[in-house]
C-alpha cells in the first residue's frame, strides 16, 4: 500500500517549526522570568508566555508557516513580528506592562531566538550543499585567485 511520503514529511517538518517556535517563546519569557526574580511556576510561566504564543500562532497563520515552515523570509521574519505585536497588544489588553525598555527587550530577544534557528539551520543547509556539490565548492577558490591570491602549491 503506498503512503504519502513528501506529505507526511512536510508535516513533519511543519510541526518541528512550529514547536521550534513556540520553544522559543517559553525559553525567552522563561528566562525573562528568572531574571527579574518571578517564580518558575508551570501557572507563572503560563501567565508570562501565553499572549506571545498566540502572537506566534497568529504569525503561523498570516504566514501561512506550514507552506515554508524553516524560511528566514517570509514565515520567520512574519511570525516574529507578530509574536510581539500581538504580544504586545494582549498584554495592554489585560493589563500586563509594557513599557518601552520591555518591548524593545522582546524585540530583539524573540528576533534572536525565533530568527536565530532558522539562519542558523539555512546556514547549515548551505553548507551541505557547498561540501556535497564540487563545482560549487571549486568557486569559493576560484575566486581567491582572481583577486591575486596565491594557489595553494603545498600539495605535490
Amino acid at each position: 500500500m503506498p503512503t504519502d511520503q513528501p506529505g507526511r514529511d512536510a508535516r513533519k517538518s511543519a510541526g518541528a517549526a512550529l514547536a521550534a517556535d513556540l520553544a522559543c517563546v517559553l525559553l525567552f519569557t522563561t528566562v525573562g522570568r528568572r531574571n527579574h526574580a518571578e517564580g518558575l511556576s508551570i501557572t507563572g510561566i503560563a501567565e508570562t508566555a501565553w499572549p506571545f504564543l498566540t502572537g506566534t500562532l497568529v504569525g503561523w497563520l498570516v504566514s501561512r508557516g506550514w507552506r515554508r515552515p524553516t524560511s528566514l523570509v517570509p514565515t520567520g521574519i512574519v511570525v516574529w513580528l507578530c509574536t510581539v505585536a500581538v504580544a504586545m497588544a494582549l498584554r495592554k489588553a489585560t493589563g500586563m506592562g509594557i513599557a518601552f525598555s520591555f518591548i524593545v527587550v522582546a524585540t530583539l530577544a524573540t528576533a534572536l531566538l525565533l530568527l536565530g534557528w532558522r539562519a542558523a539551520l539555512a546556514g547549515v543547509a548551505r553548507r551541505k550543499i557547498r561540501l556535497s556539490d564540487p563545482a560549487v565548492s571549486a568557486v569559493p577558490a576560484k575566486r581567491r585567485e582572481s583577486r591575486g591570491a596565491r594557489p595553494d602549491r603545498s600539495a605535490p
